[in-house]
């Protein structure tokens, strides 16, 4: 990537687009830390935070593409692990969909399930910043509404970054969106845009 700079606030959706290969995945492991970045500059609360401190992970929650969850363990016991309170728990626990499946190993969950959950698991914790690298991938359109209306309330005390190739479903929750093209991000604000930076076809 040469030239990726956007804002991020409470109450924002910022949906990123991209092809394979251009980079999607890799800015959100370098947001989160996971990768080094040549040169990149981030400010929290108009403060620069040093290149020690880009970013504190208590900051930044990151929902990464492929299951990460331990297969072995039931959904009840990854919930408490996660969640030592109470309260935390019953916010996952009562989800309509998790309910039905917190007898279930992890291993034993589809992966539109596991998708899901992971999500709604890690949307609890109280960084104000999230990142979900293909959330709607392999879900049912009935968890997908589910999903996006779960996506609405989170942005009341969040700021999120959702990458996914189901565009239509990013576009339909996101308040602004950026593709990036030749490692350089460029605002979008409709298919006719993705169309026009060539990350969809004429």
């Amino acid at each position: 990537m040469r030239d990726v700079s956007f804002s991020l606030e409470t109450g924002e959706i910022i949906g990123l687009f991209g092809r394979n290969g251009s980079g999607k995945s890799t800015l959100l492991k370098i947001l989160f830390g996971n990768i080094k970045a040549d040169a990149m500059t981030v400010s929290l609360n108009n403060q620069v935070l040093k290149i020690s401190e880009v970013i504190p992970k208590q900051h930044i929650i990151y929902v990464p593409q492929h299951p990460f969850l331990p297969k072995t363990m039931k959904v009840r016991d990854v919930i408490i692990m996660f969640h030592p309170e109470e309260k935390e728990q019953d916010a996952v626990f009562y989800d309509s969909h998790i309910a039905t499946m917190t007898h279930k190993k992890t291993g034993e969950l589809s992966l539109g399930e596991l998708k899901y959950f992971e999500v709604v698991l890690l949307s609890q914790l109280p960084h104000p910043f999230i990142m979900l690298d293909e959330p709607f991938s392999m879900l049912e359109p009935l968890h997908k509404e589910k999903l996006k209306e779960r996506l609405f309330e989170l942005k009341q005390t969040k700021g999120i970054i959702i990458t996914d190739h189901y565009y239509n479903d990013v576009l339909d929750v996101a308040t602004k969106n950026m593709v990036i093209k030749e490692g350089i991000g460029f605002p979008v604000i409709s298919v006719e845009d993705l169309k026009e930076f060539e990350y969809l076809s004429r």
